[in-house]
């Protein structure tokens, strides 16, 4: 329960720059961004420690809000704290996706998987990422730490940390800074 709590503090955190405990976490509701998150934390929880009257009862509540909002995140998947959806609607998310801390998507991202080819499977996406408004991450390809990937940018191929991928298809750009200002309240690794 307690990495339940400090995961859905992080996503808080991400949005409000504030730590809170279980009951101002509870007023946040309101915000629909939030409220997504909450229930799709809550029924991985569930998913994961073998919950399953709970989780039936959770599911509800999270399909209701994924069709609410319009957000394509099965609770299977694998998704560590400091996820920020900043704007409501269109996020596709493969369930064999695997998205590390501080990752921030934007409307229309899409995260999916590739069935066949070398590319066969769904992407691993690190720290501190940012994913730009209709970008789209496809295939069995890793996207390093600090990596920013521009609006409407198509990558089927690995990118290193510390990079900025940009077009269609997407051309890497190295840069120390790739995520500067872009990451909004970051939780600590």
């Amino acid at each position: 329960m307690k990495e339940l709590f400090y995961t859905i503090q992080s996503d808080l955190f991400r949005i409000t720059a504030k730590r809170e405990n279980w009951i101002s976490i509870l007023y946040y509701l309101y915000m629909p961004e939030f409220r997504f998150m909450f229930f799709l934390r809550i029924a991985n929880y569930h998913y994961v420690h073998h919950h399953k009257t709970r989780l039936l009862i959770i599911r509800i509540f999270y399909r209701h809000y994924s069709i609410k909002y319009g957000y394509e995140i099965p609770y299977q998947c694998n998704i560590k704290a400091g996820l920020r959806l900043v704007h409501r609607g269109g996020v596709i998310i493969n369930a064999l996706a695997k998205i590390n801390n501080n990752v921030t998507l934007l409307r229309g991202v899409t995260i999916g998987s590739n069935r066949r080819g070398r590319n066969k499977g769904a992407p691993t996406i690190g720290n501190n990422v940012w994913v730009g408004a209709n970008a789209a991450i496809i295939g069995n390809v890793t996207i390093g730490d600090s990596v920013m990937i521009a609006p409407n940018s198509y990558i089927n191929f690995d990118v290193p940390s510390h990079s900025i991928c940009i077009g269609n298809p997407a051309r890497i750009v190295s840069r120390e800074n790739a995520i500067e200002s872009y990451i909004d309240n970051p939780i600590e690794l």
